[in-house]
């Protein structure tokens, strides 16, 4: 039997997640949606009590943020609220901790300066507003709990932005990305080290927040990723580049309370170098 279970085990973050255990040499119990339908109160209430795991790694998500505004609206909601509701009272009937990852999009991008951890949320897409109510079921329902707001996600293990950037460098000389959304990109492996330190050190409960370190905008995020292509990326407005969800202008998150824990952070671009060399090995 072990002691950790993974949701979302096959999604960006949780493959990252398990490869990290396995380099460790932890074993876990690990379930992607085909295996575990996290909407299913009744299957989810089974498994963990036939589990009974010390640890729950929460990294199943709908993520279609422009989809969640219409033709996702549903599947956003009962993923993102339903779901994570269903095992957090599961994890809590068994006394388990719970380590559930949320977004920068719980804030609404108008503010100048960095967003504490304990300013209010306003979330302005339907995404933003799943993941809050994510975030209040874990609160209202959990006595154990780590809640992890990141941003800006890209790794190894599924689609992202870096790799979309580097697919479309191949048919283009030149590409335009927005220039005017300001906010902190994370590498999955910094993010799934930081949720294994958390355990791992029996830090104090509670929200935390965790990108890399270094602020940029998409278009500054873009040129960094692709200084060694043959392409020009110029900057464009968001009113030139309208998207279905709102994104926020501002999206900076302090990582004050992060650091405070003594998790050492990499800048954006050292995790991005990172993980471009070891995709080229």
């Amino acid at each position: 039997m072990t002691e950790i279970m993974i949701t979302g085990a096959k999604g960006q973050l949780g493959t990252e997640l398990c490869h990290l255990l396995d380099e460790r040499g932890i074993t876990y119990d690990a379930f992607d949606s085909k295996s575990l339908d996290i909407t299913d109160k009744e299957l989810v209430d089974r498994k963990v009590k036939e589990l009974k795991p010390r640890v729950i790694y929460h990294c199943a998500a709908y993520t279609a943020v422009d989809k969640a505004e219409d033709d996702g609206k549903e599947i956003n909601w009962s993923v993102n609220v339903d779901g994570t509701r269903n095992i957090t009272k599961a994890a809590q009937d068994v006394e388990a901790t719970l380590v559930y990852i949320s977004t920068d999009y719980v804030f609404d991008g108008t503010k100048d300066s960095e967003y504490d951890v304990d300013d209010d949320p306003n979330p302005k897409n339907q995404y933003g507003k799943a993941k809050l109510a994510g975030e209040q079921a874990v609160q209202e329902i959990m006595d154990r709990y780590y809640i992890i707001r990141t941003s800006w996600v890209f790794g190894q293990y599924g689609n992202n932005f870096v790799y979309t950037m580097l697919r479309l460098a191949k048919d283009h000389d030149q590409l335009t990305v927005v220039s005017d959304q300001f906010g902190r990109p994370t590498w999955t492996k910094t993010l799934a080290e930081f949720m294994t330190y958390l355990i791992d050190r029996n830090t104090q409960f509670g929200i935390y927040q965790l990108s890399n370190e270094g602020t940029c905008s998409w278009h500054e995020f873009a040129k960094e990723i692709l200084k060694d292509e043959n392409v020009k990326v110029l900057p464009v407005t968001s009113e030139e580049y309208p998207q279905k969800a709102y994104r926020p202008r501002h999206s900076v998150m302090s990582l004050q309370k992060t650091k405070a824990t003594g998790f050492k952070i990499p800048t954006w671009k050292e995790a991005l170098y990172e993980f471009t060399k070891k995709n080229r090995n």
